[in-house]
C-alpha cells in the first residue's frame, strides 16, 4: 500500500518539509566538530609547551587551551616541544611570527633559570620575548616513591642515613625534571643543610621522572605540585615537604621547608604566557582579556587550584616584574652554590 500526502492538504505538506529541513540542519550541526563554529578565516593559536605530554605543564596548557578557544573565537592548538628543560620550545618561539598567534606557556625554569645557568641557551628572554600574561604561582616539592618506607621528611632523612640500599651514609639519588633547574639547586641545598650525599638525576620533563618514581626506580624526586598532586592523593607517592612561605591548600598536612628549618626558599615560581618580541600590544591585550575570562570560570579556577596552583591574572607588566624579582632571588642561590654556567 502506498501512502501519499493528500493534494488538498498543502499546509501539512509545507509543515512536513519545514520539519524535515530543521531535522537535517540539526543532524548537520551535531555532526560538525566544535571548530566548525569558528569563522572560516579564524587563524588558529599555537600554544607551545616545552615538556612532554602527560606532565603538569602539559595538563595546564590543555585545560586553558580548551577554554581559550571559546573566548578567542579560534582553535587553540597545544604543541609539545619537549627537551632541554623547555629550551627547544623557547628557541621555536624566538623565530615564530610576531603576529600574536604563536605563544609559549612556561614556568620559571625556561624563562628565568636557563639563561642564568647556560652560556648560550639560544635565546635572550629579555630581548627575544615579551610577557603576555601570568596566571598562577606554584611551589616545588620533594616527594618520595611508594616503595620508600619514609612517611615524612624526617623519616626520609633518617632512612638515607641508616638503610638506603643497605649502605647508609646519607647517600641517595633524587630525580629532577631538568638539569640546572631550581629542583637541582634545591637538592644541593637540602643535601648541604642535612649533611646528605644527594645526587640529582635529570630527566626530560616531569612525566618520565614520575614514571620512574611510580616504578620505584628512583626513591625521590623534586618537582612542582602539579606534577605530584594526583599520585600523592592516590597514595602512589608521598609529598613530604614543599617550598613557599606557607603550607599549600592542596596539601595542608605537608610542612614547608621553612618549618623544617630550611629558610630562604619562600619565593614562589610562576606560570606565564610569552610571545615573540615585536608582537603588537593589541594582540597581547586580546589574549590577556580572554585569559582573564577563562580564569574567572569557577570550573577552571577549581581545577587549577586542585593541581596545586595559586591562581591569579597578571598583566604583561606585572608578569615582567614578577620575573625580575624571581630572577634576583635565584641568581643569589645559584651563585652561592658555586655553579658555573655551561
Amino acid at each position: 500500500m502506498t501512502c501519499t500526502t493528500p493534494r488538498h492538504l498543502p499546509h501539512a505538506t509545507a509543515t512536513r518539509r519545514r520539519l524535515l529541513s530543521t531535522a537535517a540542519l540539526t543532524v548537520a550541526a551535531l555532526a560538525t566538530p566544535f571548530s566548525g563554529a569558528f569563522a572560516a578565516d579564524a587563524k588558529p593559536y599555537k600554544l607551545l609547551v616545552g615538556f612532554p605530554a602527560g606532565g603538569g605543564t602539559d595538563a595546564i596548557a590543555r585545560l586553558l587551551g580548551e577554554k581559550l578557544k571559546d573566548e578567542l573565537g579560534a582553535p587553540v592548538i597545544v604543541e609539545n616541544k619537549p627537551g632541554a628543560g623547555g629550551q627547544l620550545a623557547a628557541q621555536a618561539l624566538k623565530v615564530a611570527p610576531a603576529d600574536g598567534h604563536t605563544l609559549f606557556l612556561s614556568h620559571d625554569h625556561t624563562i628565568t633559570i636557563l639563561p642564568m645557568v647556560m652560556k648560550n641557551p639560544g635565546y635572550d628572554s629579555a630581548k627575544d620575548f615579551v610577557p603576555v600574561a601570568g596566571f598562577a604561582s606554584f611551589v616545588n616539592a620533594l616527594a618520595v616513591s611508594g616503595g620508600t618506607p619514609a612517611k615524612g621528611f624526617n623519616d626520609y632523612v633518617g632512612w638515607l642515613r641508616t638503610n638506603v640500599d643497605g649502605k647508609g651514609g646519607g647517600k641517595g639519588s633524587v630525580g629532577i625534571p631538568a638539569p640546572a633547574s631550581t629542583p637541582e639547586f634545591l637538592v644541593k641545598v637540602v643535601g648541604e643543610k642535612y649533611k646528605l650525599d644527594l645526587v640529582p638525576v635529570p630527566y626530560r620533563g616531569s612525566a618520565p621522572m614520575m614514571a620512574d618514581m611510580l616504578g620505584n626506580q628512583i626513591a625521590a624526586g623534586v618537582g612542582s605540585i602539579p606534577d605530584f598532586i594526583e599520585n600523592h592523593k592516590n597514595g602512589k607517592i608521598r609529598v613530604v615537604a614543599v617550598l613557599g612561605g606557607a603550607r599549600q591548600a592542596a596539601l595542608p598536612d605537608v610542612p614547608t621547608f621553612s618549618e623544617l628549618g630550611l629558610a630562604g626558599l619562600e619565593d614562589m615560581p610562576y606560570y606565564g604566557v610569552f610571545a615573540p618580541a615585536g608582537t603588537p600590544k593589541a594582540s597581547i591585550d586580546t589574549f590577556t582579556a580572554a585569559l582573564g575570562k577563562v580564569l574567572a570560570q569557577r570550573e577552571v579556577h577549581d581545577r587549577l587550584t586542585a593541581m596545586g596552583l595559586s591562581v591569579g591574572l597578571m598583566t604583561s607588566q606585572q608578569l615582567a616584574e614578577r620575573e625580575r624579582a624571581y630572577a634576583k632571588v635565584w641568581a643569589n642561590i645559584i651563585k652561592t652554590s658555586g655553579f658555573q654556567p655551561q
